[in-house]
């Protein structure tokens, strides 16, 4: 496994009223969303880089603002049909 150091001033965990360690775990996710939302990661690849689960890593992407479901326009359109089709 390959390791990644980011410089950082002591300063900026205390203004983000974080311990060293949870200012570490936030970066670690901010940088798994915003790959996962570039598409460079699948949603298990960034979970995996953000250290949680799946399920947790999706969960997440809201607090990013970050979609965790991308649909087509042809996907939302089955999806409209699939629920007009339970509304009858």
């Amino acid at each position: 496994m390959s390791t990644i150091t980011i410089e950082y001033p002591d300063s900026l965990a205390a203004v983000a009223n974080l311990s060293g360690d949870e200012f570490a775990r936030e970066a670690r996710l901010a940088m798994a969303v915003k790959l996962f939302e570039m598409g460079r990661l699948s949603s298990g690849q960034a979970a995996e880089l953000a250290g949680c689960s799946r399920v947790e890593f999706l969960f997440s992407c809201k607090r990013f603002d970050a979609a965790s479901v991308e649909w087509d326009k042809e996907e939302l359109a089955r999806e409209q049909r699939g629920l007009a089709e339970l509304a009858q």
